[in-house]
């Protein structure tokens, strides 16, 4: 042991000083809280982005664009994707509870076959929508794409 590595005996340190305990311990009265103000009350928690009452950041900023309360988001399935679940486990008919089961989408998802890859094989396509080229390939090879 030597100067490098001394340190303090365990449980010898507090952690600071105890606030609102009376005039004699420094830290009484108002407990470092100042002396008016929402600040120094019981209970107040300042709001996130609170600047003091000038305008927060985030009010100030101007926003822009457009967002569609419509707009339709789909979970996208390339078609190697599907040959690839073909090659593993000989599927020819893909449903949604095949793309549930196999951990493609989940059940709030929408699905859309997209038309990356090829397919070697005639297969059964249930999707809520279809990219042009997917359903030319699927089609090519003597298959149905059907959408919901």
């Amino acid at each position: 042991m030597d100067l490098s590595n001394l340190k303090p005996a365990r449980g010898s340190i507090k952690k600071g000083k105890r606030l609102g305990r009376g005039q004699g311990s420094g830290k009484g009265g108002t407990s470092t809280r100042g002396s008016k103000g929402a600040g120094s009350r019981s209970g107040y928690k300042r709001k996130l982005g609170f600047e003091g009452g000038q305008m927060a950041l985030h009010k100030r900023v101007p926003k822009f664009g457009f967002t569609n309360i419509n707009r339709q988001e789909y979970r996208g399935i390339n078609l190697d994707t599907l040959q690839k679940l073909s090659d593993e486990n000989g599927i020819t008919v893909f449903d949604l509870n095949t793309y549930y089961s196999h951990g493609l989408a989940s059940r709030n998802d929408h699905v859309k076959i997209l038309g990356r890859g090829e397919l070697k094989g005639r297969f059964e396509v249930t999707a809520h929508a279809f990219s042009a080229s997917a359903v030319k390939a699927i089609e090519s090879n003597g298959g149905i794409a059907t959408k919901i």
